[in-house]
């Protein structure tokens, strides 16, 4: 479904991904991993189009993306829900989800049919500021802006982090079903191995800012773990 060849991201002058090349096959979970500052979260950044240059081919379904602005690659089906999560605080739970919308064409900006489904929280609360939510709150309000862009392929960066400890596994059974359930093909850029391990159906595990393992998670052994993420 989306497939990135020979890619190269660069941050000013600073080289950051080199030569990554991966597939992501539609209806599946890949989980990245790695120690931080391999490049994970700029691998997300570069197929949402949010580095300064990049040279490869980013390529969803028969689409090139790769010249493509961050909102047209949006438009063509990719929703990014950031580390840290991004949301506005000053604005409503409403007004929060409907910003995904924007990314969309021009039809009307509504809520997706969703959200209902998996956030009855935040739409019992939708005039509350987004600022005021706990920190599993506002993933899943970052998770429900995403998902107003009504994407093939959602992007994940460390959806757990900082998440209340009681919290951590409904997110990931969320992340879960959306795949499982709703389809959503899914990058999951993740520290917690054990999560990948049920989540996902690939990995990919990178090393200064370059792709050294991948395949089924079947093959995410605990010698390639040691190896690449051990501090």
């Amino acid at each position: 479904m989306l497939a990135l060849r020979n890619v190269d991201s660069f941050y000013g002058r600073s080289h950051i991904l080199h030569d990554v090349s991966l597939d992501i096959p539609e209806g599946e979970i890949v989980a990245v991993l790695g120690r931080n500052g391999v490049g994970k979260t700029t691998l997300l950044k570069t197929i949402i189009g949010l580095v300064d240059r990049m040279d490869g081919e980013i390529v969803l379904g028969d689409e090139p993306l790769a010249k493509e602005e961050t909102f047209k690659r949006a438009r063509a089906g990719i929703a990014y829900v950031p580390q840290g999560r991004e949301i506005i605080p000053d604005f409503t739970i409403e007004e929060n989800i409907l910003m995904g919308g924007f990314a969309r064409s021009r039809a009307p900006k509504k809520i997706p049919d969703l959200v209902p489904q998996l956030f009855p929280y935040l739409i019992e609360n939708l005039g509350r500021p987004g600022g005021v939510l706990s920190g599993g709150q506002q993933q899943q309000l970052a998770i429900a802006r995403a998902l107003s862009v009504e994407p093939k392929v959602l992007l994940l960066d460390e959806p757990t982090e900082g998440i209340q400890p009681n919290i951590v596994e409904e997110i990931e059974n969320l992340v879960i079903a959306l795949n499982r359930d709703h389809g959503l093909t899914v990058i999951l850029v993740e520290q917690n191995v054990a999560f990948a391990r049920r989540a996902c159906h690939r990995f990919a595990m990178m090393e200064k800012g370059r792709i050294v393992a991948d395949g089924g998670v079947d093959g995410l052994t605990d010698e390639i773990v040691h190896r690449h993420m051990s501090v």
